[in-house]
């Protein structure tokens, strides 16, 4: 059993505003160091972030508003890394966070729901959530007719699912309907992995991004779960040096398309 949500969901535009905050870091800083934290809904976007480099107050805006598609006021707030976080990073990529960390490798039901809420969002590019079980779909749609979304869902289906549709009826959905929130959807993001932080809105020296990544992968190429934690300063993790784990999370994250794109979906 799994849910999976759609890049329109809230707590998902929160999620690609600050990856798109992290991947102009990136544009103006090597190696920048980042946490950034979102809160939007009711016409109000509230961002705050910590970083190495300064950001434009007006490129934050343009963000805002081309992901939410709104005319939204923006409350930004930005202060430098904490001086004690910086100098653990002054010298080498070391660990960035303490944290655990375990990858799962993804069910054949994880892997259908995900197939089927990217087809979905091909079709109904608006807010959506969907649960799938051993033998039921439930597609909660925004915006979307539930006849033409049931005949559009039996086509989708191979399978014999029993297809549940929008259980209180047609809703509209969006940031007007309900408030998001970074790292709010990791069970969407992640599957059965489990993590303890948040992958979005960080820099690769964060572990939460970094680790989650290495683990996720070394899961879906071994077929068995792996368990890893790290504390700050760390510079050796899984037998690895630390800077080898963000390398292998950076070159996931360019494959993807960077930040903003990894938010889109997560992890699966």
């Amino acid at each position: 059993m799994i849910e999976k949500v759609n890049p329109s969901h809230p707590d998902k535009v929160a999620d690609r505003i600050a990856g798109a905050i992290v991947d102009i870091a990136y544009d103006l800083q090597d190696n920048p160091k980042i946490a950034v934290e979102v809160l939007i809904g009711h016409g109000l976007a509230t961002i705050i972030v910590e970083s190495s480099v300064a950001i434009p107050e007006s490129e934050i805006k343009e963000i805002v508003a081309r992901i939410t598609k709104q005319d939204m006021e923006v409350k930004y707030i930005e202060v430098p890394q904490d001086v004690h976080l910086a100098e653990n990073q002054s010298k080498e990529i070391r660990c960035g966070d303490n944290g655990i960390f375990k990858g799962v490798p993804l069910t054949e039901s994880e892997k259908e729901i995900s197939k089927i809420a990217k087809r979905l969002y091909e079709a109904y590019p608006n807010d959506g959530k969907f649960i799938l079980t051993n033998d039921k779909f439930i597609c909660c749609q925004s915006n979307a007719n539930n006849g033409e979304l049931n005949s559009y869902l039996n086509e989708l289906f191979d399978e014999d699912y029993e297809i549940i549709i929008n259980p209180l009826g047609e809703w509209t959905g969006g940031t007007d309907v309900d408030s998001g929130a970074t790292n709010r959807k990791l069970g969407s993001d992640m599957a059965q992995s489990v993590t303890g932080g948040g992958l979005h809105g960080k820099d690769l020296s964060k572990a939460d991004v970094s680790v989650n990544i290495y683990a996720f992968l070394k899961a879906q190429e071994t077929g068995k779960v792996v368990e890893l934690c790290c504390a700050i300063g760390d510079d050796t993790i899984d037998g690895k040096p630390y800077s080898e784990i963000v390398e292998i999370a950076r070159k996931y994250i360019e494959s993807v398309g960077g930040f903003e794109k990894f938010a889109e979906w997560g992890l699966f």
